[in-house]
């Protein structure tokens, strides 16, 4: 204890060391002020307090100086001082702020606050476009805790998760920081260069503490936090929220501040809850406190979000413009709770520079050479916002940690203890692992992955893998196998397959694979072995449909430049046709037998729906994301799709060299989705395929076009691939085709205004599919569905309403989702 109160100090010395002014703001009662904005005046240089009311100035030239400090809820106190040396000491003590209602004008006809909101949202556009560009520095820390962490989560062992935890299963589980330069141009071009990152416990570690993923413009309709919140000055704002005018004040400048209380109008709209303060005749953002329920921002497992703005005024510029913002959290799932705060500090802006779309790639994020490695005297100096005495004493704990945990006697020791051979490991499958070398290997088990099927009955899988990682995994090597056993066809199948992973940037992948396996017909796997095992034996019902391949392939992907990869692959096919051994079923039907192992005919027993034949394979598929961004950092590429824009997938598959001519075929394929947020209204969500065979007249049924099909009336996976009152194999084609699939969530749109219902918090999901080929009348599917049903915090249910048509009404259905299934 006295070492580590020694490391403690002697960093806060080094720290102090380094500080320009700096000093403590508290409040009339003595008690410290945490995240006061102090700033020069007239500036845009300036910084926050931390938890502890500490702050430091980075200003190293003396001179005069008014020093402003401004925090919501208390009076503006400025200070001007003279200073010749470094380091300065002022401290602050702010006196709280004077709201008053006396001289508001309470017309009985209307809500002052909506008179001031629609004033806001009238101007809204013109104050926004103010700042058509911008560069200025970023600053970003980031801390997660956790309280009384449990010893295991779903029988998985926690740890100590990387030293983050004390005696009481409780402490900091996540410190980082970043230092900025950004530009930006409106409207959405945000683009910025990382100069320095650290990661408490990590040296090699890069923050993802990004100005990227907190720009939240209160001035936007919506912003993105999990969901689109809807924001207090939004154009359709009067219908989510209602406003109250709790008082006026006035700022140093004599700018008449209005603080407007804004609260929902139902409760589980995807909106905020708290204060927005209003600059009167500018009627521009002073500063905002809202807050957000994790179940309003659909995201489960968090408690609540409280979303801090403070704003500051140029007379140079006429700008008011965001100095400072904080995040702060509440969670709390399967007995692990905890809060954090990620706080920023815009400063030193230049408004309006003259940035065209010229300067601005799809890069948006960057890193600086060696932005890693800055040592203590860089931070010390650089560092805006003072680290508390819980973050330093983080930063040595675990960097004295890591070096211990780098170490090959202490990796060593944990892999001896890891290592052990558990009982739980027959069910759950055996690792072994050298962390010091970076390898891995194992077993799964072979009860977890027993199934049943009527062509082989009961079998089981049993696999094992190697991997080895290189250059801080942004390299592997991994082999794998897998042998399967079928206990009625008394069948002994496996595979073999080694992946090369080249980089961590355009992630080039090379696998080479063979061996024998049973695979469904369709590709795609329309039904999982668990719930084709639960029919069967449940209620004879043999829907999985398979046959036996042998063959050996290689197959590459690759980004060859942002926004557009490629898939190939090349092989040799021997395709078997199988048949039912076992009519075994635990509830048997008098009146009913299982179906034939022949997807063309479900009586036709004993008859293969093709030949066994050999045959040449290749593939071809390239994927493009138009105007897709892209984070850089010095371990990897990290691709953000764009939602404006479809993502566009072509295709080619060629089946050559048969043993039976007539096998031989082309196709080509395209497919466009794209899924797009319609501001409060939901989210839309399409997927549309289409291709084409050429000389496939009478090609293996293996190879047709299949669609995924649903018999079970259980959903799972994504509702925008599959058909759910289908057949899995009655549309299966040779020939063209015309595949569409349509969905919106209205996320709580309409069922937020019904009484009752609102409390519920489902969302309703209206869909349409429709199928198109040259043998069958047209298939459509219309579905209507009620999502998000479950309890608390636990959503994972959804129930839908099916009624399909093919030359008139078809059938219905309902069916049952299990969003983790």
């Amino acid at each position: 204890m006295k070492q580590k109160l020694l490391l403690v100090f002697t960093f806060l010395i080094t720290f102090q060391s380094f500080s320009q002014i700096q000093g403590t703001v508290k409040d009339n009662k003595d008690e410290p002020l945490p995240f006061v904005n102090i700033y020069i005046e007239n500036t845009y240089t300036g910084t926050t307090s931390n938890e502890d009311g500490n702050y430091e100035l980075g200003i190293s030239k003396s001179g005069d100086y008014t020093i402003v400090f401004q925090f919501l809820g208390y009076k503006t106190v400025k200070k001007t001082v003279t200073i010749s040396s470094f380091p300065y000491t002022l401290d602050a003590t702010l006196l709280d702020e004077e709201i008053s209602l006396n001289e508001v004008v309470v017309n009985a006809e209307e809500n002052p606050a909506n008179i001031i909101i629609r004033q806001a949202i009238a101007k809204r556009k013109e104050n926004q476009n103010k700042i058509q560009s911008y560069k200025s520095d970023f600053y970003s820390r980031g801390l997660i805790r956790i309280k009384d962490a449990p010893e295991k989560i779903l029988g998985a062992e926690v740890g100590d998760l990387g030293g983050g935890l004390d005696s009481t299963r409780s402490g900091v589980i996540y410190l980082s920081e970043t230092v900025s330069k950004l530009e930006f141009l409106r409207p959405n071009k945000l683009k910025e260069k990382i100069l320095a990152s650290k990661v408490s416990g990590d040296d090699n570690g890069f923050s993802f503490n990004n100005a990227i993923d907190v720009d939240y413009d209160l001035y936007n309709n919506t912003v993105e936090i999990g969901n689109q919140i809807i924001t207090p000055i939004a154009n359709n704002a009067f219908g989510y929220y209602r406003y109250k005018l709790e008082g006026i004040f006035y700022d140093d400048r004599g700018n008449l501040i209005n603080k407007i209380k804004a609260t929902p109008r139902r409760e589980n709209d995807p909106v905020f809850e708290g204060y927005i303060y209003i600059v009167e005749d500018q009627w521009t953002i002073y500063a905002a406190e809202l807050d957000i329920t994790g179940t309003q921002a659909r995201i489960p497992a968090v408690d609540k979000i409280t979303i801090t703005q403070n704003f500051s005024f140029s007379e140079q510029d006429n700008i008011w413009a965001k100095i400072s913002q904080n995040i702060d959290f509440k969670y709390g799932i399967l007995g692990i709770k905890g809060d954090g705060r990620f706080t920023a500090v815009y400063s030193d802006y230049k408004f309006n520079p003259g940035l065209t779309r010229k300067d601005f790639t799809r890069e948006i994020v960057s890193f600086a050479e060696a932005a890693n490695k800055k040592d203590s005297t860089f931070w010390n100096t650089i560092r805006p916002v003072p680290l508390t005495v819980e973050e330093i004493t983080d930063y040595i704990k675990k960097d004295s940690i890591q070096i211990v945990r780098e170490s090959k006697t202490y990796k060593d020791s944990v892999d001896g203890v890891n290592n052990k051979f558990k009982l739980g490991d027959i069910v759950g499958g055996y690792t072994y692992t050298n962390s010091y070398e970076n390898w891995r290997a194992g077993i799964s088990s072979p009860i977890e992955a027993i199934s049943f099927n009527t062509v082989q009955g009961w079998n089981a899988n049993i696999g094992a893998f190697y991997t080895k990682s290189y250059d801080d995994f942004e390299r592997f090597f991994t082999i794998r196998g897998n042998i399967n056993y079928g206990f009625s066809d008394d069948r002994l199948r496996g595979t073999l397959s080694a992946t090369y992973k080249f980089n961590n940037k355009s992630r080039p992948f090379l696998t080479l694979s063979g061996g024998v396996v049973t695979q469904q017909f369709n590709t795609s796997n329309p039904i999982s072995k668990s719930l084709n095992t639960g029919f069967s034996l449940f209620s004879e019902e043999n829907y999985m449909k398979i046959f036996e391949n042998s063959y050996v392939q290689a197959s590459y992907s690759n980004e060859l430049f942002n926004g557009f990869r490629i898939n190939t692959s090349l092989g040799y096919q021997r395709r078997k046709a199988l048949f039912n051994t076992t009519d075994q079923a635990w509830y048997p039907k008098d009146d009913k037998v299982y179906t034939s192992n022949n997807p063309l005919d479900e009586t036709a027993y004993g008859v293969a729906p093709f030949d066994t034949h050999n045959i040449m394979k290749f593939n071809l598929t390239a994927r493009i994301n138009f105007a897709q961004n892209y984070l850089s950092y010095p371990d990897g590429k990290y691709n953000i799709p764009n939602s404006k824009y479809p993502t566009v997938i072509l295709g080619y598959e060629k089946g050559f060299a048969s043993s039976i001519d007539d096998y031989n075929f082309d196709q080509v394929k395209f497919r466009v989705t794209q899924g797009l947020n319609v501001g409060d209204k939901g989210r839309f969500r399409y997927n549309i395929k289409a291709g084409k065979f050429f000389g496939g007249d009478d090609i293996a049924f293996v190879d047709y076009q299949h669609f995924n099909g649903n018999q079970t009336h259980i959903g799972s996976g994504s509702y925008l691939n599959v058909f759910n009152n289908l057949p899995y194999y009655a549309a299966s084609t040779n020939d063209s085709y015309l595949e569409m699939h349509a969905e919106h969530d209205f996320n709580g749109f309409l069922l937020g205004r019904v009484p009752l219902l609102k409390k519920l918090n489902f969302n309703l999901i209206v869909g349409a599919h429709a199928l198109s080929t040259p043998d069958n009348k047209p298939y459509q599917e219309y579905t209507i569905g009620l999502d998000n049903i479950g309890w608390g915090k636990f959503r994972f249910l959804r129930l839908d309403y099916v009624r399909s048509y093919q030359g008139g009404f078809q059938s219905d259905a309902f069916l049952f989702g299990l969003k983790f299934f």
